[in-house]
């Protein structure tokens, strides 16, 4: 700030604008004319005083031009001296170390201390409703269904939770797959191997299932030595390749599937996994999961492969026409021998008959809309463990 020291009162006067400069004083203001009298003639002292006075101003400001903060020619600031604020403003001095880091305060007072403002309420959260993930499109990578073409198939097969199906044919048809869901074709006879369909069934899946109960008149119906001279060229597909699926007797010593894989062994052929199918006649629950749990320890035992159970539910053949238990009685069936199913390390895939409960279909999962009954909701529901 620039001042004009009058050297007639000695006071600092600021400029109207407030701006500083590093100019000297200004020039002495005129003397104030004296009262007309008596002329005396003044004491040398009274002559010599002003003078002073002014000089006495001068070097009280020595060093800096007041209120600029801008050093005079030839002026530095030593190690620890107070450093004049830049700011123009009035300010509280700060005594610096040798470093220049502020180590005290020289005002006469200190500052008021700093008060803290009032603790505001904290505003509630926004409540974020989070939707609950999905479930896994497959309860279990073991689980599967056996499907055919019905109304609400492809809504049934996004509902029951599988991992994979099949329909005993080379290509899955009109079906879409649903997401996490794979297609397993099969090779169902001896009309089926043909260079073309063996290419359909190569390109749909990485696993090939064999020909499909061949031991009886009404299925496949083919003797052991014309499924083993057929049986390079669904090995030649180079996919994962399952056994003949017996409709019985999988165990039996000289049974139908007992004489093809020694027949196998003989040649060289592979076979990776065993298909199997599996009807209960018996509708205890806790019986038929006995049963079936021998069957596939027995099975598992003789040939010492892993074992695909692709048929399986609760039927009786014994009375000539099938015979179906309650739904009940079908769901607690359901429900028990998933369990057990899951519980075995040797059974890698098992798949119900069948999804459609169709007429005609007596142990079908759903209905031709699309819903379940309460044998499909048993099924829906089959996890693997935890």
């Amino acid at each position: 700030m620039r001042t004009d020291a009058g050297a007639g009162d000695g006071f600092l006067r600021s400029r109207p604008d407030g701006r500083g400069s590093p100019a000297g004083l200004g020039p002495a203001a005129a003397p104030a004319p004296r009262r007309p009298g008596r002329r005396r003639r003044p004491r040398r002292w009274a002559r010599v005083w002003p003078g002073l006075v002014a000089a006495g101003v001068v070097l009280a400001l020595a060093g800096c031009a007041p209120g600029t903060g801008v050093p005079l020619a030839g002026s530095t600031s030593a190690p620890g001296s107070a450093q004049p604020s830049t700011s123009g403003a009035a300010t509280t001095p700060t005594a610096t170390g040798p470093s220049g880091t502020p180590t005290s305060s020289l005002a006469a007072a200190p500052p008021p201390p700093a008060t803290p403002p009032p603790s505001a309420t904290p505003s509630p959260r926004p409540t974020v409703t989070v939707a609950p993930p999905r479930p896994p499109v497959a309860g279990s990578a073991r689980k599967g269904v056996s499907v055919w073409s019905f109304d609400g198939l492809q809504k049934a097969l996004s509902d029951v939770g599988v991992s994979w199906f099949y329909n005993w044919a080379a290509t899955p048809g009109g079906v879409t797959p649903p997401a996490g869901t794979r297609f397993v074709p099969m090779i169902w006879g001896a009309g089926s191997v043909n260079p073309a369909t063996l290419a359909q069934a190569a390109a749909a899946g990485d696993t090939l299932l064999g020909f499909n109960e061949p031991d009886l008149g009404s299925q496949a119906n083919m003797t052991v030595d014309q499924a083993l001279d057929l049986w390079p060229q669904l090995q030649a597909t180079g996919r994962q390749l399952g056994s003949p699926a017996v409709a019985a007797g999988g165990a039996d010593p000289g049974g139908w599937l007992d004489r093809f894989m020694t027949g196998a062994r003989q040649r060289g052929y592979r076979v990776d996994f065993i298909a199997l199918h599996w009807y209960g006649g018996d509708f205890d629950a806790t019986r038929a999961v006995g049963q079936l749990r021998s069957y596939l320890q027995a099975v598992y035992d003789r040939y010492h492969l892993p074992i695909w159970l692709t048929e399986y539910a609760l039927l009786d053949f014994s009375g000539g026409s099938a015979r179906a238990p309650s739904t009940q009685q079908q769901a607690e069936f359901v429900t028990a021998s998933t369990t057990m199913l899951e519980s075995l390390p040797f059974v890698g895939r098992y798949a119900w008959f069948a999804l459609p409960a169709t007429p005609g279909s007596l142990t079908g999962l759903y209905d031709p809309q699309g819903n379940p009954n309460a044998a499909g909701v048993a099924y829906r529901q089959a996890r693997a463990p935890a």
